[in-house]
């Protein structure tokens, strides 16, 4: 069987697909991912062949449009404005971003573009010939290449965040290009998903509405450097704190949303240990780190985590769902609608404790980190939650689905 998948531009919305490939490739698969330029070096370290052909706007310009609108509407909760959607930069007036000169002149560009990549996914299909069509939430170009062929699809959740959450929190975007109706399919809309590959505990309630292919989720944190020894397994002594922040949330929500500096000064407050996991960027950016903290570059959670007595991050869909499958409690600062929805859900369960990130100065870190290593009951749902994880069909045995489905 011939698998075609499609993904955003963002990095590490890959990444939760990646076993699922891995699996269909050493069942004797052929697969391709579809991809814009920018991810062919990040697909082909994993190992799958990419295609990129993909185009249209970045994920990154996507969600300050996003923001910016929220803030228009009102219902933007952070105390200071949000970026430029264009340029990434600090806005000091919602002035400052011209709505009108965008709807003229750069929404009709990204437009075209997004639309060749439409066309060039609809024409790989055609001569190509898959199968079956695996799509992210951000990538419909998988899923009008599967209707147009008349292919089985379904789109493969990268966290707990839903294809039914409130507009503002969806993660999956609007045809701007215009494409589904231009091949006969009419407006795209929600109810287009026929299937939705699932790999988050049943617990966390994530808004489905199409059929679920529950899978389990196994952790692929990148082609990052191997962690050192020390850091496997329990920790001596003191407990073990992991934090882990965004490599692209400064770039999205603004500067504001840096918060590792106020996270581990509020975790000096707490008897632990503390690893904080970063880029060389944010490293550097966080100045003196006090005694009892150790920094890792790039270090993967998978071998970090499992350690840990609590994780703090930002409520990212590859944090969360690596704390779940680790069983390690979560306090989740949020600066984004879309990780607010997953951290809502993970502290629902009575797993972890989340607040906006503004409104987590150094004292309520402290103490609410402090709970979650105190207070066993917070272990106890997130191992609760592990379990469900564990229990659901590995990649492995969803390629056997996948294969009865496409018979």
């Amino acid at each position: 069987m011939r698998v075609m998948f499609t993904v955003s531009s963002h990095p590490t919305h890959y990444s939760a697909m990646v076993p699922l490939g891995w699996a269909l490739q050493a069942a004797g698969h052929e697969v391709r991912v579809l991809c814009t330029p920018s991810q062919t070096a990040a697909v082909g370290r994993t190992g799958l062949l990419p295609v990129p052909v993909l185009d249209g706007m970045d994920v990154a310009t996507r969600l300050r449009l996003q923001y910016y609108w929220e803030a228009v509407n009102g219902i933007w909760p952070y105390p200071w404005l949000p970026t430029h959607p264009l340029t990434g930069e600090r806005l000091d007036d919602l002035a400052g971003f011209d709505t009108a000169a965008f709807t003229a002149k750069v929404a009709p560009e990204l437009a075209a573009r997004a639309a060749r990549g439409f066309d060039a996914a609809v024409e790989f299909a055609r001569a190509w010939r898959p199968g079956l069509v695996l799509h992210d939430p951000a990538s419909l170009e998988g899923l009008l290449a599967a209707r147009v062929t008349g292919v089985p699809s379904a789109l493969c959740l990268w966290g707990p965040a839903g294809t039914h959450e409130p507009e503002h929190m969806r993660s999956v975007p609007t045809d701007h290009s215009g494409s589904f109706p231009r091949y006969g399919l009419g407006e795209f809309g929600l109810d287009m998903f026929d299937r939705v590959v699932d790999p988050c505990p049943p617990s966390l309630d994530v808004p489905v509405r199409a059929a679920r292919l529950p899978v389990r989720y196994v952790p692929f944190n990148g082609t990052s450097p191997v962690a050192p020894e020390w850091v496997e397994g329990p920790a001596p002594g003191r407990p073990r704190v992991c934090v882990t922040w965004s490599t692209a949330l400064t770039r999205t929500s603004g500067p504001d949303s840096y918060l590792l500096p106020d996270i581990v000064r509020g975790l000096a407050d707490v008897d632990c240990d503390v690893i904080v996991t970063a880029t060389p960027a944010d490293v550097a950016r966080l100045g003196r780190v006090p005694a009892g903290v150790q920094v890792l570059e790039y270090a993967p959670l998978q071998a970090v985590l499992p350690g840990c007595a609590a994780v703090v991050h930002h409520g990212g869909s590859g944090s969360t769902l690596t704390s779940l499958w680790a069983g390690v409690p979560q306090l989740l600062l949020t600066f984004a609608s879309e990780q607010t929805a997953t951290a809502r859900r993970v502290a629902d369960t009575g797993a972890g404790t989340h607040a906006l990130g503004h409104l987590a100065d150094r004292n309520f870190i402290g103490a609410a980190a402090g709970k979650l290593i105190s207070d066993d009951s917070y272990r106890s749902a997130a191992a609760g939650l592990r379990a469900e994880m564990l229990a659901r069909p590995t990649p492995a045995r969803l390629v056997q689905t996948l294969e009865e489905l496409t018979a």
